[in-house]
């Protein structure tokens, strides 16, 4: 974590993935950022996976470094200490991020009464407002189509929700270059983020909506190869499988170098009429290739794979289980990027801070996930300055609950 952003405070109101780890990532690097849930705890307070103590591991690994607030939103005292939270003093206050529908006091137009320059970052399925998730955003979005195999006979998913993700660290961004147009102006804005847009403009960007409207060609599922280079998977003599890529021309030549397949290849090329220092030629016969570098790779371990491809400079990768890299991968182990952190009621287990590493900044210690309502009776104090009958009062009528 770093204090890059100390003095920010973000509030947010989430579930599910994208708006929590958009938060996550401003808090990494320093802002004050106040999730809210419910007294009850939010549908992710119990969200899978769970640790022996029957407490999620999901949730000690999306909110670290962030506050918790624990209010009944359904009331509408729960609902005011909430709006009045968001546009509370501070210069560099006045943010929210969410992903819940805003209606009454959490509506952009009632916060902006509060504070004129509120800055609202709202996250949905679908831009017209109708609800979606990372899965049926996907299935829309083209990319099961092109996923697994071609003799497949049904599309697959992807277990990555890559659009959460991608919509997480957007609506990072989207919050910072909001806040830097209100530092400019003094103004503040609604942005809105949806999901399917995120996925949309990725599948423009990547090509394939042009390859569509230009070409009128429908691509494959191509496996595990690597479209429009070489690349594919390959067995060892050990029963592991490592993943290749060569895109660029020095790639390339270190695999043909680590395989010993260079006079192979040559004769290969020369017989088809190809160059395959054109990555193009090399997708294109990558049938033909890989059985010569499958026989190089069954012939030898993991090991003396490893050893050969790293000295060539080969782009490649193991296949592991998230056990095997844990255990066994060695950048994870020694990784300033990982501390061992304990969370109250998950344990202690290796948990990874902000993967920026800014050289002119000290890098400072993760903090573990709140445990719901540990915070919630400080920022009544401190935020809303409220005085301890007010909050008694609030306890009293379960307004708002403060963890023991």
């Amino acid at each position: 974590m770093y204090e890059l952003l100390k003095g920010m405070r973000l509030v947010e109101g989430s579930a599910f993935i994208a708006a929590p780890l958009g938060g996550m990532a401003l808090a990494q690097l320093g802002a004050d950022v106040i999730r809210f849930d419910d007294v009850r705890g939010g549908i992710d307070y119990g969200r899978w996976p769970l640790a022996a103590s029957g407490r999620s591991i999901y949730w000690a690994s999306m909110n670290k470094g962030k506050r918790s607030f624990a209010v009944d939103i359904r009331n509408p005292k729960g609902r005011e200490l909430v709006a009045a939270l968001i546009g509370a003093d501070g210069k560099d206050a006045g943010m929210f991020l969410t992903n819940m529908p805003m209606r009454g006091e959490l509506t952009y137009e009632s916060l902006a009464e509060r504070r004129s320059d509120v800055i609202v970052l709202q996250i949905s399925g679908h831009s017209d407002g109708a609800t979606a998730v990372d899965y049926t955003v996907n299935a829309a979005a083209g990319f099961p189509t092109v996923t697994g195999n071609a003799r497949a006979d049904a599309p697959i998913n992807a277990v990555l929700p890559a659009w959460d993700l991608v919509t997480g660290m957007t609506a990072a961004l989207g919050l910072l270059g909001a806040e830097r147009h209100r530092m400019r102006t003094g103004e503040g804005q609604v942005v809105k983020l949806a999901l399917s847009d995120v996925a949309y403009a990725t599948a423009g960007n990547l090509g394939h909506i042009g390859e569509w409207q230009l070409n009128h060609e429908q691509r494959e599922a191509s496996g595990n190869d690597l479209y429009g280079a070489f690349g594919r998977d390959f067995p060892t003599s050990d029963a592991k499988r490592v993943m290749v890529a060569a895109i660029s021309l020095r790639q390339w030549r270190g695999l043909v170098s680590a395989t010993d397949t260079k006079a192979q290849m040559d004769t290969l090329a020369q017989m088809l009429g190809v160059d395959f220092d054109d990555e193009g030629h090399r997708y294109e016969s990558r049938d033909l290739i890989a059985p010569l570098i499958e026989r190089w790779t069954r012939q030898h371990t993991l090991a003396e794979i490893r050893q050969a491809f790293d000295a060539n400079g080969v782009c490649w990768g193991p296949y592991q289980t998230f056990g095997e890299m844990v255990e066994n991968d060695r950048r994870i182990a020694g990784n300033p990027l990982f501390e061992m952190v304990e969370h109250p009621q998950v344990g202690s287990f290796l948990t990874p801070g902000s993967p920026l590493f800014m050289e002119a900044l000290e890098r400072i210690h993760t903090t573990p996930a709140p445990i719901l309502g540990q915070h919630t009776d400080a920022i009544l104090a401190q935020e809303l300055g409220l005085d301890s009958h007010q909050i008694g009062a609030l306890h009293d009528q379960k307004v708002v609950m403060q963890a023991s």
